[in-house]
């Protein structure tokens, strides 16, 4: 008889609690025999309300902080110790601030638990930088723990999908088996995935796009209407495709079709917490700190370490000429340049 597939989630904030919530249901619906009946969770010990959010999240079966109002299977059970979460598992999801990544890399390498040919997904939208080039999480993944690892990118805005509107995603692998075994794991009647192989492809404009939705967000405070935001977006759009093929020749164009691609891009400058934030800079100027504390419950900014990033690596490359809208967005960012600048475009740096 066929082992049961043990799943492990290390993150527990809006997306990662929403990523085991998608777990969980389809491991009890769709496979009862195939996967082990406990889902765990890692969580970043914190207390709310004047208790621990695991012991919270174990027994009311809701994670109160980060996902309201949303029922958890009872087959989720949250774990505080990183160790005892990944133990014997077969499947590891990643999904996690990208500022914590390494952190976590290490106290997996240090607690002695992976299971020998298990195999990890990363739902971390940002990069790692080091020396001026790029890291993709997957990679440093895949090299720190000695798993394979592949991206699960998307148009996912966590609440939706807790919700079960229809929302499509990407799942990126470089070996076809894993590539299956995640399709099977997350795909279900309101959740779609297409599975592809540009792990590269998939993985920078998951992260790099955050960046245009700074400048999304920097037109919404400044009033501009949806011709002068069309606009930023395609530039930014442009810079993106440029960039990741800059870094990776072999990224396909396709990938950029793909939910991982415009259709990402698109539900970011719309929606997303970059957005939100940055059109709260443009309208008062307060640091991204100070924004951040107030707007966003304990979740993290993704869009403003990338911009810091993408700029050392263009900057290591002496690029940063050919990248107008990333340049401008840092500048207005972190060098007190007006929000307004962002639409001025002379005849010759337009893209």
């Amino acid at each position: 008889m066929m082992s049961q597939k043990k799943i492990a989630i290390i993150g527990s904030g809006n997306w990662g609690t929403t990523a085991c919530l998608l777990c969980a249901e389809n491991a009890k619906i769709k496979m009862q025999t195939f996967y082990h009946k406990e889902i765990r969770m890692y969580v970043y010990q914190e207390i709310v309300n004047g208790e621990k959010l695991t012991d919270i999240i174990n027994n009311t079966h809701e994670n109160i902080k980060y996902l309201p109002g949303f029922k958890l299977p009872k087959e989720i059970v949250a774990y505080d110790n990183l160790g005892d979460t990944v133990e014997d598992a077969d499947l590891i999801v990643i999904c996690l601030p990208h500022q914590f990544i390494k952190n976590i890399i290490q106290g997996l390498k240090d607690c002695g638990k992976l299971k020998p040919g298990a195999r990890a997904i990363s739902l971390i939208k940002g990069i790692s930088v080091e020396n001026g080039e790029v890291v993709l999480i997957s990679k440093l993944i895949e090299a720190e723990l000695g798993i394979e690892c592949g991206v699960l990118m998307g148009a996912n805005v966590a609440t939706d999908v807790a919700k079960k509107e229809f929302a499509e995603t990407t799942i990126a692998c470089r070996s076809p088996m894993s590539g299956q075994l995640f399709n099977e794991l997350f795909d279900s009647p309101t959740f779609s995935v297409r599975v592809i192989h540009d792990v590269e492809g998939a993985e920078v404009i998951g992260a790099v796009k955050n960046i245009v939705a700074l400048g999304a967000g920097f037109c919404d405070g400044l009033g501009l209407g949806s011709n002068t935001k069309s606009a930023i977006i395609r530039i930014g759009f442009f810079e993106i495709l440029k960039f990741a093929q800059m870094l990776y020749p072999t990224v396909s164009p396709m990938t950029f079709f793909e939910s991982c691609g415009v259709a990402d891009l698109f539900t970011t400058c719309i929606g997303g917490r970059n957005r939100k934030c940055a059109a709260y800079f443009a309208k008062t100027g307060e640091s991204w700190e100070v924004i951040e504390e107030k707007l966003l419950n304990g979740q993290k900014l993704q869009g403003t370490d990338t911009c810091k990033q993408v700029m050392e690596v263009l900057e290591a490359r002496k690029v940063v000429h050919l990248f107008p809208f990333f340049h401008k967005v840092y500048k207005i960012s972190f060098k007190g340049a007006d929000p307004l600048s962002l639409t001025h475009w002379s005849i010759n740096s337009r893209l």
